[in-house]
């Protein structure tokens, strides 16, 4: 049975923890998002670099997350580098496969047309290839923040200044008071659908030209 005195009695400890946790779940995906888009570009314009790159990150991604947590704070202490670091590894394989997708995703005839037009590498990256990768790219952002959403909980394992609500999740565990454990549970859900439907609605936003097509389509 939930326990509504509880809820409203912290009712500020909810917000705080849950400002917190879309801060660390922001900072990972900036990073991360940066690290990787860096990767992604020379993998398009170096082929050769794109397995190792991918295998790197798939090897990082299989890393258990308490092991990694662990093993950073023996390295870093308990600092905000400690949980960040595994969010941000987290999220390349993610970033990296969505990114080199969404540039292969562009119709070699567009980038000769592009050529023809006297783009250089840099003008046709911004002016061309950038925007139609921008799909896949927000696709990538979606997971990635799902995904972070829910490693963000993981961080309350190494200490109370972290975890988001997953501060909650592991107080009310160690309590066995299930009203913590879901309100950390239910607000982590609540903010991973919201950040899908942000990603959604910046979609639809950055490519009008895709609905355009669908309304063509469609008549």
């Amino acid at each position: 049975m939930i326990d509504w005195a509880w809820i409203a009695s912290h009712l500020d400890e909810l917000a705080y923890r849950t400002a917190q946790h879309l801060y660390l779940t922001a900072i990972a995906l900036a990073i991360g998002f940066v690290i990787s888009f860096a990767l992604a570009l020379l993998s398009v314009r170096r082929r050769v670099a794109y397995g190792p790159v991918v295998a790197v990150s798939d090897v990082i991604f299989t890393i258990p997350s308490l092991a990694l947590f662990a093993a950073l704070i023996s390295v870093t202490g308990i600092t905000l580098v400690t949980a960040e670091v595994p969010l941000v590894l987290y999220t390349l394989l993610i970033f990296i496969r969505n990114i080199v997708a969404g540039f292969d995703s562009v119709p070699a005839e567009v980038l000769e047309a592009a050529a023809g037009m006297g783009f250089g590498g840099s003008q046709r990256l911004w002016r061309v290839e950038l925007p139609l990768a921008v799909p896949l790219l927000i696709a990538g952002l979606r997971l990635a923040s799902v995904s972070t959403i829910g490693l963000v909980t993981i961080t309350a394992t190494i200490g109370i200044n972290f975890g988001g609500l997953g501060f909650f999740i592991l107080e009310g565990y160690q309590r066995g008071f299930p009203t913590e454990i879901l309100a950390g549970a239910v607000l982590s859900i609540c903010l991973a659908i919201g950040a899908d439907i942000l990603f959604v609605g910046v979609q639809r936003r950055a490519t009008p030209w895709a609905r355009a097509r669908a309304r063509g389509s469609a008549a």
